[in-house]
């Protein structure tokens, strides 16, 4: 099955309150899953909210990761979309073992090859 890329949307929950907080860790990881899934970045930018929270992204060549974190519910919404050979769910995987997720949903979907058809979520937990 032939691709433009794989994006992959994690829901993330029961993660640690202060990595989810604290942008300097949740950049490091970000640049840290993007480079263990083979992807070369390009830009790096990250924003801390008042009083909690964080969002960001790194752009690769391959695409994006980004996260929009929520501490104070132990929750992060990220998405690692590649093109490519890359395998998102190599970055998607080290995302959530980072921030300590009890639980995770993803769905994956194949881009560019027309109407999008979402298949069940996988609900895993950690």
């Amino acid at each position: 099955m032939e691709t433009m890329g794989r994006h992959v949307i994690s829901e993330l929950w029961g993660c640690d309150f202060d990595k989810l907080n604290d942008i300097n860790y949740i950049e490091e990881t970000f640049v840290n899953a993007a480079l263990k899934s083979g992807a070369e970045i390009r830009e790096v930018a990250f924003h801390k909210f008042a009083p909690q929270g964080v969002s960001g992204v790194v752009i690769i060549s391959e695409s994006h990761l980004t996260i929009h974190s929520f501490p104070e519910h132990g929750y992060a919404s990220i998405d690692v979309y590649t093109c490519g050979h890359l395998d998102p769910n190599i970055a998607a995987d080290f995302i959530a073992e980072a921030l300590g997720a009890q639980t995770r949903e993803n769905i994956e979907l194949p881009r560019g090859m027309g109407p999008v058809q979402v298949k069940q979520a996988k609900v895993k937990a950690l």
